[in-house]
């Protein structure tokens, strides 16, 4: 496991967030990346958004925290970095992709990285700006966020060799296949709720009869 978190693992993703372009090249074609430390960045991405939605300051917040439930929010987080994960897959597949599953995976995990960080430093921020004041902390969000989706654009671009063109298309089919799995699962749900409520019901009418 020590491989996967090593000291050149850490460095080379730092350097994949200074240099994306090349950074995620060499992840595709030489194994540079690493999947756990990625979903790990997704899981500190996770606390980062629960905590500034917690603890940043009532003059940029007017969320009650009692309204915020960390654990169904950090479980969120991870169902859609999967869903998304397996949505672009499941689209390049069919477009000739060449990245695999391991290369989304860590393309999305440490495209996260400077949202967290802007996350730590808003939230920070956010206990020491004056009202009028709120337009820095919006920035320094906005800034983290903007960084953080161009990371994932690049790497979406780089580990399947797509033009700018077809990575934008790429995503936007992705997130039309999240839409269709999310249907899919609601309707899967559903039917297996009715088959459950058939034969519990049928189950009671010969307990009652006998």
């Amino acid at each position: 496991m020590g491989k996967y978190f090593s000291k050149d693992k850490w460095k080379y993703m730092l350097y994949t967030v200074t240099h994306p372009m090349d950074g995620y090249y060499w992840i595709r074609h030489a194994d540079k990346g690493s999947v756990p430390l990625a979903v790990l960045m997704v899981m500190v991405f996770g606390a980062m958004f629960t905590a500034n939605r917690l603890l940043s300051s009532f003059v940029v917040n007017d969320i009650d925290p009692r309204s915020v439930d960390s654990l169904y929010e950090m479980i969120g987080v991870l169902v859609f970095f999967l869903l998304m994960c397996v949505s672009n897959w499941s689209v390049t597949c069919l477009m000739g992709g060449e990245g695999r599953m391991k290369d989304i995976t860590i393309a999305v995990g440490y495209g996260t990285l400077p949202i967290s960080l802007c996350l730590f430093l808003g939230t920070i921020v956010s206990q020491v700006v004056a009202d009028e004041e709120q337009a820095f902390y919006g920035i320094l969000i906005g800034v983290g966020i903007a960084y953080g989706l161009i990371m994932i654009l690049i790497g979406i671009m780089q580990v399947h060799n797509y033009t700018l063109g077809k990575t934008l298309i790429t995503v936007f089919l992705t997130f039309v296949a999240m839409l269709i799995i999310i249907f899919i699962a609601l309707l899967l749900s559903n039917m297996i709720s009715l088959v459950f409520n058939f034969f519990r019901s049928v189950y009671t009418e010969i307990i009652f009869r006998v």
